[in-house]
């Protein structure tokens, strides 16, 4: 696994196809290893002529982890960010940005269509707005803005993602909890052990098992709050992808994107959750691949 310094903490990475192709940087989301990623769409995209480049966000995975860094208790912090306060988290949104924009600058990518996916598709609008000039094109999947109006999760929802009381300790039952994470804010009627979902999840345990790096990841979401300001300053070519029964993250965070960017194409996903199931994947990458074709360098 190839290593990286960027923005001075270490990036692993993988990349995939011709280098001398343009590139499709994919972020990925909240707790979420580069191997979360379908092997059918990095296959689809490289086949579709790109170079396609993974990575770990920092603090999981194989890329730098905080160690002994803590972050706020993330229930106090979501209340007392409701009412204003706010707490100091060890990194926020932006920071991930900047690691980011270092992958891209340590790989010497000049520009690159950006991809990010839920906590990923944030990170990414604060790239294209930092650097507008790097950003050929920029895909949101199943993401928001920060926007405090919108519609939040249900209580049932955070339970699945906030677990009190004793943690499981052993493999298989880590693994049947991300499992059963998913069950609850996946798409409806999805078999979450049959459609590639555990097979992904048992490959990223063993792989790297950093549950401090989730919890930190999850209190700089909460830390960076209502980021409109760089979502209404993307000048990229803009493709929003997002699910009518994503329960975690709202569909009405696609659409505030969709409101904010100019020239933003909204694609609703008619069913689909906060996942990725095989039966959407070839509509996505096909959007995708015709977003990347209909765009061009941001000048």
């Amino acid at each position: 696994m190839p290593h990286i310094n960027a923005n001075n903490i270490q990036i692993a990475y993988e990349d995939y196809g011709n280098p001398e192709h343009p590139a499709a940087l994919l972020i990925m989301g909240l707790g979420g290893q580069l191997t979360m990623w379908s092997d059918e769409l990095v296959e689809d995209l490289v086949a579709g002529g790109y170079r396609v480049i993974l990575f770990d966000n920092r603090d999981i995975g194989l890329s730098h982890h905080h160690t002994g860094e803590k972050s706020p208790g993330i229930l106090r912090q979501i209340v007392l960010r409701r009412i204003g306060v706010k707490l100091k988290a060890p990194y926020e949104l932006i920071d991930m940005a900047h690691d980011t924009i270092g992958l891209m600058d340590a790989l010497k990518l000049d520009t690159a269509h950006l991809v990010g996916i839920s906590m990923g598709g944030m990170i990414a609008q604060h790239v294209a707005s930092l650097r507008p000039d790097r950003v050929t094109s920029l895909t949101a999947i199943m993401t928001t803005t920060g926007n405090p109006k919108l519609p939040r999760p249900s209580g049932e929802i955070m339970k699945a993602m906030i677990r009190r009381g004793p943690q499981p300790t052993t493999r298989e039952a880590i693994i049947d909890q991300s499992v059963a994470t998913f069950e609850v804010i996946g798409t409806p009627g999805e078999n979450q052990n049959t459609n590639g979902m555990r097979d992904r999840i048992t490959r990223s345990y063993d792989r790297s098992f950093h549950p401090a790096g989730l919890m930190r990841q999850m209190s700089a979401i909460v830390a960076s709050g209502d980021f409109r300001k760089h979502t209404r300053s993307i000048k990229a070519p803009t493709l929003v992808l997002h699910g009518t029964a994503d329960p975690l993250v709202p569909i009405e965070g696609g659409r505030d994107i969709a409101k904010l960017v100019r020239g933003a194409r909204l694609v609703e996903l008619d069913g689909m959750g906060h996942d990725v199931p095989p039966r959407f994947l070839p509509e996505i990458t096909r959007n995708m691949l015709d977003h990347f074709a209909s765009t061009k360098v941001y000048s």
